[in-house]
């Protein structure tokens, strides 16, 4: 993992990853046949823009709030393959890239929470850990209920 050398570098580095996020979704979004999909997609691009807003506001003023609570973990991610990022995915690959990168998202900010020396920020990055959680349990509630159904 890269190392850091001061909060505003964990939080800088934080920021481009939700940017990163935020662009992903938007490209799912975009790409998708899917109408529901589609406004799902849009859904997290959002969050994950709000996410970014928090840690830029974190950054400039030095003080936050974060709630955070258990999440489910279905672990569906952990047993299924992972495919290629495309223009012509299906539901079903999309979804699998989908909670194969909040499982990232998660390890990402679990492993900064455990780097950090000031409680705060260690907070900050478990309370981020959590929401990437809520996210990835959302896509394997739609996998479960779209795909493993069907077959």
């Amino acid at each position: 993992m890269k190392t850091f050398n001061s909060v505003d570098e964990i939080l800088d580095f934080a920021i481009k990853s939700e940017q990163s996020a935020l662009d992903f979704y938007t490209k799912l979004a975009t790409n998708s046949k899917n109408i529901a999909m589609k406004e799902v997609f849009l859904e997290f691009a959002e969050e994950e823009k709000t996410h970014k807003k928090r840690l830029e506001t974190i950054k400039e003023e030095k003080i936050f709030k974060v709630e955070i609570v258990k999440i489910q973990d279905l672990k569906i991610s952990e047993y299924i393959t992972d495919v290629k990022q495309s223009d012509n995915m299906t539901y079903q690959e999309a979804l699998i890239l989908a909670m194969k990168r909040e499982k990232n998202a998660i390890k990402l900010y679990t492993d900064l929470s455990a780097i950090v020396e000031d409680d705060k920020m260690r907070i900050l990055f478990k309370s981020l850990a959590n929401e990437e959680a809520k996210h990835k349990l959302r896509f394997e509630l739609e996998y479960d209920n779209e795909v493993l159904r069907e077959n």
